[in-house]
């Protein structure tokens, strides 16, 4: 080779084998470029996981650690099981309406409104959805309408069971918050035959659309605690529930059996005597198509 020509490099440094390609240098010189790339990073202060990835030509491995911290946050939410409103909705869907009536949007549920005056009595509860919006990696699902009603201590359904078709209490609608949030302050519904303690809830797109029971975006149901149940029927008013709670469960109940209320269980803190917060997060996808809503009778 003339002297004026320089033999043939990498990096800088001197193939042992010019006439190979640069991969078939053997393994000392791998081995060479290896070290000289990790002092670099290092001087830039990429730990040794990212010369890996590096090495391989992927992203740092802190863009990986965030793309799969959120993936698993937002994965981890699964759309909520769509359920049967029941025959006693109130929406419109089977006779009385409740949605058409102003003073609908409240958060305190426990007292009708408008021309009825009855409350319903029984141990506090604040019940709190969050909803997540699936179709958009599950953030928070803000604006929504959630329409929430449930039985009294009685296991009566205002505007349809005998003595209480005059009173529209145990019903309510709230606007979900920037967090997705809804709050309602109710009392801890009964358990009667055939059925695990629970509440139902609609969630409709915005307020302008609960006058319409077909643009739901989901119907479903919470089940409560066990632990909850047993404590708030352990109190006055409550003593048909603890007979009809031990005839049943959330795996024989025809709603929350098939999975035992997997992602419809909500938790709770607080006790008896304050009063119970029970929470629910509620996966909506709104690009699947709404289930069966059920028997309406």
């Amino acid at each position: 080779m003339p002297a004026h020509q320089q033999s043939p490099s990498y990096e800088g440094r001197p193939l042992p084998r010019p006439g190979d390609e640069v991969v078939d240098q053997g393994l000392g010189f791998d081995l060479g470029t290896l070290l000289t790339r990790r002092r670099v990073l290092a001087f830039l202060g990429v730990g040794a996981a990212g010369v890996g990835l590096a090495a391989c030509g992927g992203t740092s491995s802190t863009s990986s650690a965030t793309s799969s911290a959120s993936g698993t946050t937002a994965g981890a939410l699964t759309e909520i099981p769509d359920e049967t409103a029941g025959p006693f909705p109130g929406d419109g869907s089977n006779g009385p309406d409740v949605l058409e009536q102003s003073g609908i949007v409240r958060s305190d549920i426990r007292s009708s409104f408008g021309e009825a005056s009855g409350t319903a009595a029984g141990v506090p509860m604040t019940l709190e959805l969050t909803v997540r919006d699936l179709a958009n990696g599950g953030v928070p699902f803000a604006g929504v309408a959630v329409y929430v009603w449930h039985c009294d201590r009685d296991g009566r359904y205002s505007m349809y069971s005998d003595g209480v078709t005059d009173q529209n209490y145990l019903r309510g609608v709230q606007i979900a918050d920037a967090t997705g949030t809804v709050s309602f302050t109710s009392i801890v519904p009964a358990c009667y035959p055939g059925r695990w303690p629970h509440v139902h809830f609609e969630v409709y797109p915005d307020q302008a659309s609960i006058t319409d029971a077909t643009t739901t975006l989901a119907t479903s149901q919470v089940a409560l605690p066990e632990d909850v149940c047993d404590a708030a029927y352990a109190t006055a008013g409550y003593s048909e529930s603890v007979r009809t709670l031990a005839q049943i469960s959330l795996t024989s109940d025809n709603v929350f059996g098939e999975d035992g209320g997997a992602s419809q269980l909500a938790t709770a803190s607080g006790d008896a005597s304050r009063g119970w917060t029970v929470s629910l997060p509620v996966g909506v996808d709104t690009t699947t198509t709404p289930g069966a809503r059920g028997p309406r009778g």
